[in-house]
Formats: C-alpha cells, sequence, structure tokens
C-alpha cells in the first residue's frame, strides 16, 4: 500500500487514496516520457542540420571546381 499503516482510513479511503497516487505517478511518467522523446528529436533535428551543412560543400557543384 502507498498510504501510512498510522492512518486510521476505511479501506475505501485507502484504496481511492492510493488510485489518486498511483494516478499522479503515472501522469508524472508520461510527462518525462514526452519531454525525452522531444529531446531525441531535437537532438536528431540538429545532428541532421549539421550533416547537412557538412555535407552542402560536397554537393554543391560550383565548389567541386574550386581548390
Amino acid at each position: 500500500m502507498l498510504i501510512r499503516s498510522e492512518q486510521d482510513l476505511s479501506p475505501i479511503q485507502t484504496e481511492v487514496f492510493d488510485l489518486l497516487i498511483g494516478y499522479d505517478v503515472e501522469q508524472t511518467n508520461m510527462r518525462k516520457k514526452l519531454a525525452s522523446k522531444r529531446l531525441l528529436e531535437a537532438r536528431r533535428a540538429i545532428e541532421k542540420r549539421r550533416e547537412e551543412l557538412e555535407l552542402a560543400a560536397f554537393t554543391d557543384q560550383e565548389s567541386w571546381f574550386e581548390g
């Protein structure tokens, strides 16, 4: 149980309390998961942009004739 045993609550009150705590924990975990997903997507976008910039010199037709 998620509730302290010293408190005098009925079994129904205890169950409702545990459900509410469980819901809060689940919501917190979902928010963390979403934040992690967004962070990963942002990192991937940054990496993709850097790769595009690095490859731009090789794909730019004019730069092939320089150097």
